[in-house]
């Protein structure tokens, strides 16, 4: 085993590069010491600086168990303390520093660490990896060589000039063969490296890019990284070994998923063997992208609730690239770096402007773009391409930037999440250079639905107050800062739309943020069904019928800054809390103190007040790489919800484990269900497990037929009901609820949907016990005095359905909704439904269609 120092001046940058690194490896039994900063200063302050005392101590401790150690180190005097702990150490382990970049280093080293490679490999794959980030800058640094850092003391001459080119599979005779196309947005970039390399142990595997690319070593991640394989790209996989087989599938199987990072359009499937790609292809012009066609149907990740329709705005787009081929006179060049220096002052104090009127996530994630600005490490690269290169101020700020986004898109995740936030620092510091207005979100008195490849997160937060009511991205994650802030500011989001920005200006777009959806063009009624439901209605805090009967009116929330939005809106409290969005955009699943930590944010917005926790959904529409691992047939009727737990029981014990802690921890209210029940045992067991970590107050979903069917058995064994009607609707019509012509099939209002609500109410009302509804019809202000009269209690929707919702029950007694009950039960058809219902609640009770 090979033991790994990581040196660094900031305690805070080494935590999070070996954080950062340990996500690539899954199953351990790497060591790493983290030897960074030098003390505290009398407030307790930490110094920035390295300790050689600090470093040796490190390399002596990894010395009992490890057989060598590699030293990797940021810069300047890490260098310096990193030598003379060799001196300084009591050990004598082999030891070697490596030159190698400080973050990439780490993360290749670990990798290899984790797969038994010896010293001399971990080292050269560790210094590889400014191969990497090499490659992936092109020929950024084609004229010169300067900057060029040599070997440090005990390291060779690795790094981009070791050979990277591996035998293909006619070299080897024997080996398994198979193409495979990359199917996810970013390629092969840090996070399915790591994941292809984890999956080919057993196996010596080769992946070469075709039809003439360079080769590489599974095993060696900054060699993966160096094949550049991006999106369509077609990999031939080579496997010899006893388990090569079994080894190729698994890799197969990867790249068909996307690495668990969904798949783009247009990307095709497997090839059986490499014949293809050796085929010529006939070089066509490409045509221009077609305006998206009315009554088109794009789908993405919706990352913040709520429907909502408005006319599209297409967001400007960025600057154009500064010229690259501009050189600016020797004479001239301390100028040109007193530009950038200024430029960066202005837009550090114009976003420290814009920091101080806003609030919560806003807030945050403006201060931390103003960081960014005011970062001397950008603002001495860009000065330095300047004096060396005579680059002018605008262009050496974008090539700088460049390079610093490429290298978190090159680390995937939330990382590569943040390289938004790069090109918004970029484009506001060339603007401020050149003189130009910076695009950004424009002003209108009319509500609109804003288009964009991607939001900067200024631009996100100026939409605080203003008319934008929807937004659709083509790019970005449910931890973006997109959609961090939508969700804050409770405006209905969808990210990773392909092709959203194709769709003509002004034209009507229906954005529904639960689903994921967005359609072009919508049908009038369905359009004008989601802008009834936009209108944000003012809600006193609490849910009463006419004649005095309580019904409480709970919120949907999926993270902390959700709660904290329904906590302002008024809501009672919280009757489905998605923990799922805590495991979203991860290879492995978030340990139990990053658990706790995520689901104190929701508990503590709401003190002393009731909020229903949901235990993992993953799957169907929601898979996630570790949960939903093989590939299903028919998804939505497989292993998703609570029978994630027959493969992975240690998922849910984890989980429920984390809920008990954060509920001990903050005075909320908790109670905790499981999704997609199906059978009494399946509840039991559940209630069980729940229980015996502390968890008292227990309950189930109600989204399959057969648990409304058997309502009254599972209210023997739990403590409460939730009806999901999305699903529920989904199972009993067997109808896609993500397939837009089936929409009339999904709908609240179908008697049969009905008639299972009024039998689990029922059962209900004769062991008095809680029955909630906390899917899209909670929101339906028509629906919700029926939903009453089958016997619900209680009512989760988005917060800004609160209001509407609490006045429609206002306007009409419990006799009302009982007796508008009786006659949708009645019904056989969703319009006789509709009817039955206007008949006795009136007009201004019952509206149009909620799909």
């Amino acid at each position: 085993m090979i033991g790994i120092v990581a040196v660094s001046h900031s305690a805070r940058l080494g935590e999070a590069a070996l954080e950062l690194a340990l996500q690539m490896v899954h199953g351990g039994g790497v060591r790493v010491r983290v030897a960074a900063g030098a003390g505290s200063d009398a407030d307790g302050a930490p110094v920035l600086g390295t300790d050689a005392v600090a470093v040796a101590a490190a390399i002596d401790e990894l010395a009992t168990d490890c057989d060598g150690v590699l030293v990797l180190m940021d810069l300047g005097s890490a260098v310096l303390s990193a030598e003379l702990a060799l001196e300084l150490r009591m050990s004598d382990v082999p030891v070697r520093l490596a030159p190698a970049p400080f973050v990439e280093g780490l993360l290749a080293a670990v990798v290899s660490a984790a797969a038994g490679g010896s010293l001399d490999v971990v080292a050269q794959e560790a210094s590889a990896a400014l191969g990497a980030k090499t490659g992936q800058l092109g020929d950024a640094n084609a004229d010169g060589d300067e900057g060029r850092i040599p070997p440090a003391h005990g390291a060779s001459e690795y790094g981009a000039d070791a050979p990277s080119v591996e035998p293909d599979a006619s070299a080897r005779p024997d080996a398994v063969v198979r193409v495979v196309t990359v199917r996810n947005p970013l390629g092969i970039h840090a996070r399915p490296a790591a994941l292809i390399a984890e999956t080919s142990a057993g196996a010596d595997v080769r992946l070469r890019k075709l039809p003439d690319g360079p080769g590489a070593a599974a095993a060696s991640l900054s060699r993966l990284l160096i094949l550049g394989a991006r999106q369509g790209d077609e990999i031939e996989l080579s496997a010899t070994g006893a388990d090569a087989e079994r080894v190729v599938e698994r890799l197969v199987a990867l790249f068909g998923d996307g690495f668990g990072e969904g798949v783009g359009e247009g990307v095709t499937e497997v090839a059986e063997s490499p014949v293809a790609a050796t085929t010529p292809s006939v070089e066509t012009e490409t045509p221009a992208p077609s305006p998206i066609a009315a009554g088109t149907v794009l789908r993405g990740r919706g990352v913040s609730g709520g429907r909502v329709a408005a006319p599209a705005v297409i967001l400007a787009a960025p600057l154009d690239e500064p010229d690259a081929s501009a050189v600016v006179a020797p004479a001239d060049r301390e100028s040109e770096v007193s530009a950038i220096e200024w430029a960066a002052v202005a837009v550090a104090d114009q976003l420290r402007a814009r920091t101080s009127t806003a609030t919560g996530e806003a807030r945050a994630i403006l201060d931390a773009s103003r960081l960014l600005a005011s970062d001397p490490e950008l603002v001495a690269e860009a000065s330095a391409l300047v004096r060396i290169k005579g680059r002018t101020a605008a262009r050496a700020v974008w090539e700088t930037a460049v390079s610093h986004e490429q290298g978190l898109a090159a680390l995937g995740g939330r990382m590569a999440e943040r390289a938004a936030d790069i090109r918004d620092v970029r484009d506001r510091i060339v603007a401020e250079i050149l003189d130009v207005d910076v695009p950004g979100v424009p002003e209108r008195e009319e509500p609109f639905v804003l288009l964009a490849v991607d939001l900067a997160p200024a631009d996100t937060a100026a939409l605080e107050g203003g008319s934008c009511v929807g937004l659709v991205t083509e790019q970005g994650g449910p931890t973006s800062h997109t959609a961090i802030i939508a969700r804050s500011l409770g405006i209905p989001a969808v990210v990773g739309a392909a092709g959203a920005t194709r769709i003509t200006p002004d034209a009507v777009v229906l954005v529904d943020g639960d689903r994921g959806t967005v359609e072009v063009e919508p049908d009038p009624a369905r359009a004008e069904a989601a802008r009834a439901e936009a209108v944000v209605v003012p809600f006193e805090g609490e849910g009463v019928l006419g004649d005095g009967h309580r019904i409480r009116l709970l919120a949907n929330v999926g993270g902390a800054a959700e709660a904290v939005t329904a906590a302002a809106a008024g809501a009672e409290g919280v009757g489905l809390f998605r923990t799922e969005f805590c495991f979203l955009d991860r290879v492995d699943a978030p340990s139990i103190d990053e658990q706790v930590a995520s689901y104190r944010g929701v508990l503590a917005a709401f003190p002393g007040r009731r909020v229903v926790v949901r235990t993992l959904d993953a799957g169907s529409d929601k898979p996630l790489p570790f949960a939903n691992a093989d590939h299903e047939d028919n998804p939505a009727l497989g292993v998703r919800g609570l029978r994630i737990a027959r493969r992975s029981p240690v998922l849910l014990d984890d989980q429920l484990r984390a809920l008990a802690r954060a509920a001990e921890a903050e005075s909320a209210v908790v109670e905790v269900m499981a999704p997609m029940v199906a059978t009494v045992d399946e509840a039991r067991a559940f209630a069980e497990s729940a229980r015996a970590v502390g968890l008292m107050t227990v309950g189930v979903m109600i989204e399959t037929p057969s648990a409304a069917l058997l309502a009254s058995e599972m209210l023997e064994v739990v403590d409460f009901v939730s009806l999901g009607t999305n699903d529920l609707a989904q199972y009993t019509l067997a109808a896609d609820r993500l397939l837009a012509e089936l929409g009339e099939l999904n709908d609240p209002w179908q008697p049969a949907v009905l008639r299972l609500i009024g039998a689990v109410g029922a059962a209900g009302r004769t062991w008095d016990l809680p029955v909630g509804v906390c899917g899209e019809a909670a929101a339906d202000p028509a629906l919700a005095p029926v939903l009453v009269g089958l016997g619900v209690t209680s009512l989760s929707m988005t917060p800004r359905a609160l209001g509407r919702v609490a006045a429609a029950l206002e306007a009409v007694t419990e006799a009302q909704c009982r007796a508008a009950a009786e006659a949708v039960l009645k019904a056989a058809t969703t319009a006789d439904a509709r009817s039955a219902a206007l008949a006795i609640l009136g007009s201004e009770s019952v509206g149009g269609p909620v799909v």
